[in-house]
């Protein structure tokens, strides 16, 4: 049985929040994305995308890695054809993080974008999925350094995102969730400005999940919360 809370928080510069999340225990579903394309069209675009991988699996009987990955399908292009459909809202996408209790233990994940996920497990925070942006697929397979890549002009610039084209790249993951671990969703508003140590140590600490989601989100704040911040937890219960 997994115990699921999230939370999101506008940060101290942005006016708008265009972050979304959603859990959903009956369906086994926990989703975070994280807009773009202004204000009006990032919002938009995070709650369609989460609102759309939701509806398309509550409309299969049976809910496994292959009806998640499809449900993604699904959601991008319900996000491009608003889009399309609408000159206003011309460049909007998200980011999304989509994941399905798949087993017992087994946790099928898909990401698009740079929203994370991450499992606390045995003290160590480790990175489960792996970034779609400039910087992960471009620059450091070029042999750029770390302190260049930091504050390279192309570090923040995504090479895929929920709902900008008809053809969608995602990455698939499949997961072990043991009893005592913790999963960590999380949009760039954290994982962009605390450090993992940081994470490592707040998780670590006795609380329950929705302090940890508040100490997160003050962690972010401490550095400035230049972005919307918004966290999941999901802790495997004994």
């Amino acid at each position: 049985m997994l115990e699921a809370i999230g939370k999101t928080d506008t940060g101290k510069v942005r006016s708008s929040n265009q972050d979304a999340f959603r859990i959903f225990p009956q369906l086994g579903l926990y989703l975070l994305a994280d807009g773009m394309g202004g204000a009006r069209g990032g919002e938009r675009a995070s709650n369609y995308a989460v609102d759309s991988v939701e509806d398309a699996l509550r409309r299969v009987s049976h809910r496994d890695a292959s009806a998640l990955t499809a449900a993604v399908e699904e959601a991008n292009a319900r996000v491009f054809a608003e889009a399309t459909a609408d000159p206003r809202l011309e460049g909007m996408g998200t980011t999304l993080v989509a994941v399905l209790e798949a087993g017992p233990e087994d946790l099928a994940i898909v990401s698009v974008g740079d929203s994370r996920a991450y499992v606390l497990s045995a003290g160590r925070l480790r990175a489960i999925t792996e970034d779609q942006t400039w910087v992960q697929e471009v620059g450091r397979p070029l042999g750029l350094d770390e302190a260049s890549l930091r504050t390279h002009p192309m570090r923040h610039v995504l090479t895929m995102a929920v709902g900008v084209g008809t053809a969608l790249r995602y990455r698939y993951y499949s997961v072990p969730l043991k009893p005592g671990e913790t999963m960590l969703l999380s949009s760039d508003g954290l994982h962009g400005v605390v450090s993992v140590g940081d994470m490592e140590r707040i998780l670590g600490e006795a609380g329950t999940l929705e302090d940890k989601c508040a100490d997160l989100i003050a962690a972010a704040h401490a550095k400035g919360s230049p972005d919307n911040v918004t966290v999941v937890l999901l802790r495997r219960l004994p």
